[in-house]
């Protein structure tokens, strides 16, 4: 396993992370073979696990809590707050209101004193950066989280957020979390630029594009049976959608690269994002032992100048085959009184 330093924190991770999302209901219900699959990761050098509390509303996080009872000292543990766990008005978001009762929550189901990286899980246009940025800060100096960071948020956002902290003396974002692999690049026109330029560490997620890359689904060979981040998203394997189309091209074209490699498509998917200079680490979302053991095989993997640019040529940096943040929709976008001006101007 090697290891880097994420961003400037001074924290030494694994450049393999251990994601949680498929630990509980939304994925693997049994928890014993859950916590086999974490105390697998860190026997092979993971010492970076992320969660957040919206996998399996907070499921996840007891798992992951139950694991790392006797060996928390060596795990780098990260989780993430936004969205909502119960209906409510003000059960979400990034206020101070809703935070400081996220972060109570998680240290309770993680069964911890402190989390060392807390993200923002997305945006929220509601809420000012400012009001973001103090009660992190406050929950810093408070010692309930090490430092912080934000998760799929877009490059103007981040350099925002920097130059908020800058301007009132906050704490910074020190991390971001984008959804990065082969099949969606567009991480690499702005946001990962933007990160390396403000020193913060980057830990990708979605290295197999939501099950694609792992070679399962084939042109004329989608399974009807769906399971993982499958079974989450149906419509996202549509056979007749022009994307999944798209998607398969690519992955027929992957295939003959990674054989070449004398390896799997899952670990050259895996691999793929380390290959930018400005990637810390790749998250792995394993939901069963056999998948860890197939994403670890890309420790073994190095992508050259040839095969990055053949690599290349399937799809074009900076360009998207599909829209990986799609089941999130951008507020700005999907409300209509957010991007229209009705009436005369005055």
């Amino acid at each position: 396993m090697a290891y880097a330093v994420l961003g400037r924190t001074g924290m030494t991770v694994s450049r393999f992370a251990l994601g949680t999302m498929m630990f509980g209901a939304a994925g693997n219900p049994d928890h014993d073979d859950c916590v086999r699959i974490i105390h697998a990761a860190l026997d092979r050098g993971i010492n970076f696990v992320d969660t957040a509390d919206m996998y399996s509303g907070g499921e996840s996080e007891v798992i992951v809590g139950k694991a790392l009872r006797g060996r928390r000292d060596d795990v780098i543990l990260a989780t993430k707050g936004h969205f909502a766990l119960e209906p409510g008005l003000n059960r979400s978001g990034n206020s101070r209101r809703h935070l400081v009762r996220a972060v109570d929550a998680s240290l309770t189901r993680l069964g911890t004193d402190w989390i060392d990286l807390y993200q923002v899980h997305r945006p929220d246009s509601d809420t000012d950066l400012e009001e973001t940025l103090g009660v992190l800060t406050e929950l810093v100096r408070a010692g309930k989280i090490r430092a912080f960071g934000c998760s799929t948020f877009p490059a103007h956002e981040i350099v925002e957020s920097q130059r908020v902290a800058e301007a009132r003396g906050l704490m910074r974002f020190r991390t971001e979390q984008p959804p990065y692999n082969i099949l969606a690049r567009g991480a690499e026109r702005d946001v990962l630029p933007v990160a390396e330029r403000w020193g913060m560490g980057v830990l990708t997620w979605s290295p197999l594009a939501f099950g694609f890359l792992t070679g399962r689904y084939r042109q004329g060979a989608i399974p009807a049976e769906r399971e993982g981040r499958a079974a989450l998203r149906p419509a996202w394997f549509d056979p007749a959608d022009p994307t999944t189309t798209r998607k398969l091209d690519a992955v027929e074209r992957l295939i003959p690269i990674a054989d070449g490699l004398g390896t799997s498509l899952p670990a050259l998917a895996a691999a793929f994002p380390l290959a930018h200079r400005a990637v810390t680490s790749v998250i792995l979302g394993p939901r069963t032992m056999p998948q860890l053991e197939s994403l670890l095989e890309a420790l073994g993997v190095e992508l050259d100048e040839v095969v990055l640019d053949r690599i290349d040529e399937i799809v074009l940096p900076g360009t998207d085959v599909y829209a990986p943040n799609a089941a999130f929709d951008v507020p700005r976008l999907a409300d209509p009184r957010r991007r229209r001006r009705v009436g005369p101007l005055r």
